[in-house]
């Protein structure tokens, strides 16, 4: 296994950092400078199982697993990826090292987990503040994960987490997936969309709450991420925790992700970009 910026150190954190919270008896988010990861599963029940999505900023490894180690009594069943950009999988190599517990992502996505395939350049010509100004500085290498990596099962199951389904949202990037529990209508959008303006570093510093779309400076796609966000708007969710910015629940959460979706062009997607495609005026 390889990876080109596992030991880099990113020097941006927001206030949040390091501030975990469970959101319900099961659902813990764990802010890691700029990004949120998330721990399923009950530390209350006695067969001590548990996932954890996403594997945070690079350098983080040793604060993922202390902080998982005080929540548990055993290592994760399973590292379930959102995605692969550096910022989501920054410690994967370090955790799969010392947990030695399966990898999953979508097929689409592991080229990117296998060595195959790099990530388009971030884009700083979207604008929007400090943080896409300095994009063009992020990673976008992929990394390689070997055979510790496998695709998710077909039909939406994720192994480990039978009351969840994976739902396929690309856009961000092509094999990008978001989790959802039906039964309590509790989301992990992962970039699918994200509650804070990812590209101001003032906001993502104060993580002050703002519905957005996708991190603007790494998405690709922006017809494809339109519909995930449609699809995620037609769920309904109770309650969403996105890769970047405070979970938002209840009636704001439902307002702000109808206006995003019926809204998306305006409040999304860049004016212009290296991207986005041309609109017709």
């Amino acid at each position: 296994m390889e990876s080109t910026f596992e030991h880099s150190f990113i020097p941006m954190t927001s206030f949040a950092s390091g501030e975990g919270l469970a959101y319900r008896p099961d659902i813990y988010c764990l802010p890691i400078q700029i990004v949120n990861i998330c721990f399923i599963g009950d530390p209350n029940d006695q067969q001590g199982k548990w996932v954890l999505v996403d594997a945070g900023m690079p350098s983080s490894a040793k604060k993922i697993i202390k902080a998982a180690e005080d929540r548990f009594a055993n290592p994760p069943h399973a590292i379930i990826l959102t995605h692969g950009h550096f910022d989501h999988v920054g410690a994967i190599i370090e955790l799969i090292e010392h947990w030695r517990v399966p990898v999953y992502a979508h097929t689409l996505e592991l080229p990117y987990l296998t060595g195959k395939s790099d990530y388009p350049p971030a884009d700083p010509s979207v604008h929007g503040g400090l943080i896409a100004e300095l994009s063009s500085l992020f990673p976008h290498d992929g990394i390689n994960l070997d055979d510790r990596v496998k695709p998710l099962p077909e039909h939406g199951v994720v192994p480990g987490m039978p009351d969840w389904q994976y739902i396929h949202t690309p856009g961000h990037t092509p094999g990008h997936i978001s989790l959802y529990r039906e039964a309590d209508g509790t989301l992990i959008a992962g970039d699918a969309f994200v509650t804070v303006k990812q590209e101001s570093l003032y906001k993502v510093l104060t993580q002050e709450q703002e519905i957005s779309g996708p991190p603007k400076y790494f998405t690709t796609d922006w017809v494809q991420a339109e519909k995930s966000v449609k699809r995620l708007a037609a769920l309904d969710p109770y309650l969403a925790v996105t890769g970047h910015g405070e979970p938002m629940f209840g009636e704001l959460l439902k307002d702000n992700l109808q206006l995003l979706s019926t809204k998306f062009q305006e409040i999304a997607v860049p004016e212009h970009g290296r991207y986005v495609p041309e609109k017709s005026h």
